[in-house]
Order: structure tokens, then sequence, then C-alpha cells
């Protein structure tokens, strides 16, 4: 059996797609390596949110350079796969600066791996695809193989939001959903398989209008809605949401749909309307602020999430200042934050008055000092609680799990194996600075 090993970075739905393009590969023989050396096929699934991240894609590129001359000295060959939102933006580029890559896919055409490897086995030489066919992926993808007690299901993808930071709508495409049907027989298969909770994925997942069969758009809410009538499925959760797309209805699912989870990521990036406007949110702060009341009155003990970008061009102290104080107004559980970084293509890259990199830090420790100290708070207000946990792996110690509150923590108890893929009750005791521990109550 030849071996694979799929490197994911980034967001959620580039673990979904590593998922996938595993799934996709295993008909031609391709079962997982555990590391490159092993490996016969390497497939980086790339991120180009920020500059670190794609800078780190070539940073392994040099690495498996090296190993794949390395191993076709001892006549063992490897292929060199590059996926995801990287490839989409530098696509030929990428080929000239790494020239070991052989093959190279876009987010939305890595279906076609299968014909690109049969191509170069053919033909020698090396593969680019990185066009937008629509929903033609999923179309093409073969029955998901559920991996573990909770699962990504995409239901959305692309970006009309055009946020000037931001690269998704050049890299992912216009906003597309899957139809109802086709998501709900996903779900379906990957609960008969094991699977007790779905987190639900989108660029902008709650700008989600499924065409149903008989010609009915369905939103988020009634999606979720259908999916919590399947047998064995015990939790929903969903990423990421704009807060533009948080409708009437979705915030009424938190309230009387049992099976979603009390937990929201809802990103804001800046608590300034100056800042908002030239990062073109469509949204003021105190719009935002609005929103999270009404869905608070829905479903009092929701948890709050959110991404901030600190340092955007032209933000000034008094900008900064206003993203602090909608913190301390919200009050979240837990938080995404960044300095700003230039993107290639994107509007805000060519802005003036760049924010100089000393200002960054300085700010961004002072934003995750106090977001710091709101997680803190929040975990320690679930100490002497008793919260249902889905566990999903064993834990670092013998005899120990680790599984999932509803608020999304990680929660360490001691537990037998069996519980894997169960929900149990467990009374919290303590907390660590990332976790939570308990026992089985």
């Amino acid at each position: 059996m030849k071996k694979l090993l799929v490197k994911s970075y980034g967001c959620q739905m580039n673990a979904y797609d590593s998922a996938r393009i595993a799934d996709l590969l295993a008909p031609l023989g391709y079962g997982a390596a555990a590391t490159p050396e092993e490996a016969d096929m390497v497939v980086l699934n790339t991120c180009h949110i920020r500059e670190r991240a794609a800078e780190k894609v070539y940073s392994e590129l040099g690495t498996l350079r090296d190993l794949k001359a390395e191993k076709a000295r001892r006549g063992s060959p490897m292929l060199i796969a590059v996926a995801g939102c990287v490839a989409q933006a530098e696509g030929e580029l990428m080929l000239k600066r790494a020239p070991a890559i052989d093959l190279l896919v876009g987010p939305q055409t890595y279906h076609r791996l299968p014909e690109m490897i049969a191509k170069i086995a053919r033909a020698g030489g090396t593969a680019l695809e990185t066009d937008f066919p629509a929903l033609e992926k999923f179309d093409s993808l073969p029955d998901a193989t559920a991996r573990g007690a909770s699962a990504f299901l995409t239901v959305q993808e692309g970006c009309d939001k055009f946020c000037t930071f931001c690269v998704v709508p050049y890299t992912r495409g216009a906003e597309l959903s899957r139809a109802p049907q086709a998501v709900l027989a996903e779900a379906r298969m990957l609960v008969a398989g094991g699977v007790r909770e779905l987190v639900l994925l989108g660029q902008n997942v709650n700008a989600y209008r499924g065409d149903a069969a008989y010609g009915k758009s369905w939103s988020l809410a009634r999606l979720c809605e259908a999916l919590a009538q399947i047998e064995g499925l015990a939790r929903i959760r969903y990423t990421t949401s704009h807060p533009r797309d948080m409708a009437d209805d979705l915030i009424a699912a938190h309230r009387d749909n049992d099976k979603m989870m009390p937990f929201l990521h809802l990103p804001v990036q800046s608590g300034s309307d100056t800042v908002l406007a030239a990062m073109n949110r469509q949204h003021k702060a105190g719009d935002y602020l609005r929103l999270i009341d009404r869905i608070r009155a829905a479903r009092p003990d929701i948890a709050l999430s959110s991404d901030f970008i600190v340092g955007f061009p032209g933000e000034t102290d008094a900008d900064f200042e206003a993203t602090l104080e909608l913190v301390r107004k919200v009050k979240y559980a837990q938080t995404f934050s960044f300095k700003y970084s230039k993107r290639p293509g994107t509007p805000a890259a060519a802005a003036m008055k760049q924010v100089s990199e000393s200002v960054k830090s300085e700010r961004l420790q002072a934003l995750q000092k106090l977001l710091l100290e709101q997680q803190d708070d929040f975990n320690d207000a679930q100490i002497g609680r008793t919260l249902d946990v889905l566990f999903e792996k064993p834990g670092r110690e013998d005899g120990q799990l680790v599984g999932r509150s509803p608020y999304l923590h990680p929660i360490h108890a001691q537990a037998p194996a069996t519980m894997i893929g169960q929900i149990a009750r467990v009374r919290v005791e303590m907390r660590t600075s990332n976790s939570l521990k308990g026992v089985l109550a």
C-alpha cells in the first residue's frame, strides 16, 4: 500500500478538506503515513490569511524538496502536492518558487487530484488546477469517512463580503451553499459511523441559503432543524459567522433547538466604527452590541467567541481603546486575536497610515491580557458545575479521557476508554491554563 501524509494549515475548513483529500485518494491505494519520510505522497493544504502562514509552507517545501531528492536517489519516488488558498493565490508563481511541487490545486479543485496524478504518471511534469468550478467538488467526492465523535461538515463556501483585509473572496470564490439534501446525506453517513457532534463549516456559514429539491431556499436555522431530527446526533455547532447574517430565525434556533450548543463564534474584528468602515465590515460597534443583547436574551447561557485584528491601517489609540471597551462590555469566553498582516491584492495592503510593528505588538499584548482575564473568569465560573461532556479521545494521563463541554471547553476526566463517543456528566473541579479537569458525576 502507498502512503499519504496530508498536512493542514489554518482554518477548520482546511481540516475538513484535508480529511476529504484522504477519502478521495484512498481508492488509489493510499493509506495514512505518520511522517513525510514514510510517505509516497505529501499534500500541504495551505492557508493564506496571514503572511506567516504562507511562509511556513515555503519553509516546509524546502525540507520536502531535500527529502524528495534523497528518496529519488534510493529509487523511492515521492509526489509533493500543494492545495488550498496559497496554491490558489500564487499558482504559477508558486511552481517557479518551489519547483519540487508536482501537483498544485486550489480549494475548489482538489477533487481533481486522482486525474492529475494519473496525468503525471503518464506524461510526467507538473499539474495545476486553480479554477472555480462552483460546487462540482462536492458532487465528485466519495462518501465521507467518520473519524471520531465530532466531525466537520462543510455546508457553505466562499465569501461576498470583501473585507478589505481578507483574501478569501479571491481564493475561495463567491458565496455558495450546498443543497440541503446533500448536507443531510453526508450528515447521516457520519452519524452512522459513530459521529455524535457535527460542526457546520463555511466562510460565512450563517449566510447559508441552500436550494432544496422542491425549490425552496433553506436558511442555516432550517438546516439545523432538519439535522436535529437525525437519530444519534447529539450536538450541532457552526462556524464562522458574520454579524450581518445573524438572522432572527437563527437567534431563535439557539433558544428552541436543543441540539444546538450554547456557544457562538461571531467575529467583530474591531470596536471602532472608523476601523470597521475601513475594513468594509458593513456594521458598526453598536449594531454588534445590540445583536449580542438579542442573542443573550434568546439564550442567556450562551458563551461567546470572536476574532480581533489590531493595528489595522489608520487605527489610532482612540480606535484601539474602543476595541477594549467593546470587549469589556461583551465579556468573551474565548477569542482569537492577531496583528494586522498585509495580504497581497487586498485593498488594505495598499492603504496609507500603516501601523508600525512595535505599536501592533503593544496593542496585541494589551488586548490579549484583557481577553485572557475574561477567559479565566469564564472558566473559573465552571468550577463546581456539572457539565455534559462528549468524550473524544484518550488524555495524556493513564486512564484519562478528553472531551468537550457544551461551551467548547476541553475537559479531562478519569474514565474508561469505552466512553469515547459517549456524553457523560462531569463535575468540574479545577482549571488549567487551557482546559478544565473534573470527575465523572
